[in-house]
């Protein structure tokens, strides 16, 4: 199958490594990966914040670059949400019947990395490595949005050598939110130091998510809190080698 990356803005300028982790288990699958040079953002931050119809615009940019494509999946469950829940709606902002229909046409081609590994390829064993202790913080959108399941924890639990710990309290929030940890940051903080806690409390070495938004905002206190558990994304996990 041929596959087009979109790795997401955030991905690209903070965490490139998930995306050539994704990049790795899919060709060791057997697929062949394309990524267009010109992606830029899905428009989340502005449609979330506000600016609705500034998003506009980069809907309209990653139909274009994507429409054509077998099929787009995405390493972050957050961008995918975005584009299946909230493109319909920008479009119908727009009033732009003809972009309305792309995205309708577009949406079944988009998928979230663990979802197609699982749903789509049907496979649950990667052939992965990973000798550590794992817990697994599944992200507001891919619970309320995508409803991935147990998708992820599917994946972890054939990766060789690794010990899957329960979270307590795993559907709770992390307190990133996007713009929400900047405007309460009182709020998020506090939400952020139960959702560390409850991690510190698996004995877990490693913390894994399918969105580095929420590991970028979990990785910065568990390391002010020098407690030396690493976050990962799902990606890099299932391409680490037995």
């Amino acid at each position: 199958m041929k596959i087009s990356l979109f790795i997401t803005c955030f991905n690209d300028t903070w965490f490139p490594g998930t995306g050539k982790a994704t990049v790795e288990v899919l060709e060791r699958l057997g697929h062949t990966i394309s990524f267009p040079l010109e992606q830029t953002c899905c428009g989340q931050m502005h449609y979330n914040t506000g600016y609705q119809v500034e998003a506009i615009p980069l809907v309209r940019r990653f139909v274009e670059l994507f429409e054509d494509a077998e099929t787009v999946v995405v390493p972050s469950a957050s961008c995918v949400g975005m584009i299946h829940e909230y493109y319909p709606k920008v479009a119908k902002q727009a009033d732009d019947q003809q972009l309305l229909r792309r995205v309708e046409s577009l949406i079944p081609r988009v998928h979230e990395f663990s979802l197609f590994l699982t749903n789509v390829l049907e496979v649950e064993d990667v052939g992965a490595g990973y000798p550590h202790k794992v817990t697994y913080h599944p992200t507001c959108h891919s619970l309320r949005i995508l409803h991935v399941g147990d998708a992820p924890l599917r994946l972890l639990r054939n990766v060789a050598e690794l010990e899957l710990l329960e979270l307590p309290g795993a559907m709770e929030c992390c307190g990133f939110g996007g713009t929400f940890a900047i405007k309460n940051a009182e709020t998020s903080a506090a939400m952020l130091e139960d959702k560390v806690n409850r991690i510190t409390e698996t004995g877990a070495d490693t913390c894994v998510a399918a969105d580095n938004s929420c590991l970028m905002h979990i990785g910065g206190a568990l390391n002010r809190k020098n407690t030396g558990i690493r976050t990962m994304h799902l990606a890099e996990v299932l391409a680490s080698q037995k």
